[in-house]
């Protein structure tokens, strides 16, 4: 098995991630809430990329649909929900289906449709990740949200912890940016101290948002790994 990571949504190439499987992650915080979100009993996430298009889905539906998502890491006017994974508990979208869009997260997700599987990684349910590339057997991409087309810290540190549960479990091959993470990882096992070097930790902290960064920083508290197939994550 081939390792191999992206850093931003921007980076994406249909030749890097063709009939592999890819892992993508925005642990801060899109792909946090859309593995709180399923475990939670929430019917599947649609993900899209524009606002219009996630209203425009919630007025056609024929049956109720709860809109979450972000833009500038903040709720968007008229939408249930925030980019806040706390706030998607069971007793509130169990039984229901998410129609999300956020500013990397969901962009990320859609550029990776022509992967073999897309799951959706963050670090609460890494270890499960872990597992279920290794089930799969095939070379696999690790694409990072990013944040704005950037590289992201916080996304490469989560990349790092998967890395360096597959090793645990298997044999890999990393190319040179893998090894990277998985050593910024190893020498960096304090996730939240690390993070707080991040532009995105940053931002989050200024909105008063320590919780959500508490909850996503936390290791292996979800034993799923939602898949995108067929524009539904289930």
């Amino acid at each position: 098995m081939k390792i191999d990571i992206i850093i931003s949504a921007d980076d994406i190439k249909r030749e890097k991630i063709e009939n592999k499987t890819v892992v993508v992650i925005d642990m801060l915080r899109a792909t946090s809430v859309i593995v709180t979100a399923i475990n939670n009993g929430c019917k599947g996430v649609i993900p899209v990329v524009t606002v219009n298009e996630a209203s425009a889905i919630a007025r056609n539906s024929k049956e109720e649909v709860m809109l979450g998502g972000e833009r500038d890491a903040l709720k968007i006017e008229g939408f249930h929900y925030s980019n806040s994974p706390i706030e998607y508990t069971r007793e509130t979208i169990e039984g229901k289906s998410l129609v999300m869009t956020t500013t990397n997260g969901t962009k990320a997700i859609k550029g990776c449709i022509c992967a073999r599987n897309i799951l959706i990684g963050a670090m609460i349910n890494a270890k499960a990740c872990a597992k279920k590339i290794v089930e799969l057997n095939k070379d696999v991409v690790i694409v990072n949200a990013g944040t704005n087309g950037e590289f992201s810290i916080d996304d490469f540190l989560c990349s790092g912890y998967i890395i360096d549960c597959i090793l645990n479990l298997e044999k890999a091959e990393l190319s040179d940016i893998a090894t990277t993470s998985h050593y910024v990882y190893k020498n960096n096992q304090d996730i939240y101290s690390f993070i707080t070097y991040a532009n995105h930790y940053k931002t989050i902290t200024k909105l008063g948002l320590t919780a959500d960064l508490e909850y996503c920083c936390r290791k292996d508290i979800i034993d799923i790994v939602p898949e995108y197939k067929d524009g539904i994550i289930l």
